[in-house]
């Protein structure tokens, strides 16, 4: 069977067909977070550092690391992002001990990345274009690291199934003459909306489940694409990833978390709730309120979508016993009750000491 190795400096992810799903957490990207690249310019890393903690709790296997800034004092990434990329990846596998994702466009920032990285993380990516291949190929060699390989070329990204599993051949073949092997390459078929085109889905199925048997490759997609322009998102996404992972895909580039329900909601929903006649005890927190009226939590906590992967890994028999199911389903501790080093509920063992 397929596995592809990828490693931090203390642990080890397996991506493989009879593995449990590989979520690949995508929150450190700057990418369409004008606060966070903002940050970033002015040398605060303090989002990086919650993100990167977030992710890992919420049951991340491994963390993508994103420098992709446009600085306004200086917009050449070819000068800002490799010493960026270096800096966060330092910062983050120094919070946390899961494998990274060195993920960029800018090639001497890929570069930067992997010699920053602790053990063997993964390179995200390569694509069928002419001039990325002669780049990226030789790092994943000089390196020995795994890397996510693009179904789109020089002539751009196709709708057609056919041709996008012509462009991860070509790559897989191309990586081999660099004596890369293809365990080592992890295909990203590239998934469409599915509200701009209805067969998308039934698409990606056919096309992951060509790269497992004639390829013999692990897979990996963006997984929120699926969903783009809909609502409702995560109902589509809580259905398309258990689907993905029966048809044979081994990880993806997703969120995994909910993030926490805005003060402002919780604010309009007392308003909703005072206007209704109900009467809140004043001694109630913003968590209980938000747990009793079904808004989330106003703390960051694994999402939906874990739900549905942590469910799928246990059908799939990829989970021995339910063990994870189970450990994800158990009732967080309640405010001062939480888990000390020693193993005991924070409230059990002030009473024992009292």
């Amino acid at each position: 069977m397929t596995r592809t190795i990828v490693e931090s400096k203390t642990k080890t992810a397996v991506i493989g067909f009879d593995e449990p799903f590989c979520v690949i957490g995508e929150r450190i990207n700057p990418t369409g977070r004008k606060k966070l690249a903002a940050e970033l310019e002015a040398g605060d890393y303090s989002t990086v550092e919650a993100d990167a903690v977030a992710q890992a709790a919420a049951g991340a296997t491994v963390l993508d690391i994103n420098a992709g800034v446009v600085y306004n004092s200086n917009p050449n990434p070819n000068e800002t992002e490799p010493p960026l990329m270096t800096a966060i990846v330092e910062l983050v596998q120094g919070l946390v001990d899961l494998p990274l994702c060195i993920d960029s466009s800018v090639p001497a920032a890929l570069e930067a990345g992997l010699q920053a990285a602790h053990g063997r993380p993964l390179l995200n990516s390569v694509t069928g274009e002419e001039e990325r291949l002669e780049y990226v190929l030789p790092l994943v060699k000089k390196y020995n690291v795994p890397v996510v390989a693009i179904s789109n070329d020089d002539t751009g990204i196709s709708e057609d199934p056919d041709v996008r599993f012509a462009v991860a051949k070509k790559i897989v073949e191309r990586a081999a003459d660099f004596g890369i092997p293809a365990h080592d390459i992890v295909v990203d078929p590239l998934v469409m909306p599915v509200g701009a085109m209805g067969t998308a889905g039934r698409q990606v199925f056919t096309l992951v489940r060509r790269l497992r048997d004639e390829l013999g490759v692990n897979t990996t997609c963006g997984a929120s694409n699926i969903s783009f322009g809909l609502p409702n998102r995560h109902g589509i996404n809580n259905a398309f990833l258990p689907m993905a992972i029966e048809a044979g895909m081994t990880s993806a580039i997703m969120n995994p978390i909910a993030l926490p329900v805005k003060q402002a909601e919780i604010e309009a929903k007392k308003a909703e709730v005072a206007a209704a006649g109900l009467v809140i005890s004043e001694d109630m927190d913003d968590e209980t309120f938000c747990q009793l009226f079904g808004l989330g939590s106003t703390r960051a906590r694994a999402g939906k979508e874990m739900e549905a992967i942590h469910a799928a890994n246990f059908l799939m028999a990829n989970d021995p016993h339910g063990g994870n199911w189970i450990k994800f389903n158990k009732a967080p501790p309640k405010p001062g009750e939480e888990v000390r080093s020693g193993g005991r509920a924070g409230s059990r063992s002030r009473r024992r000491r009292a």
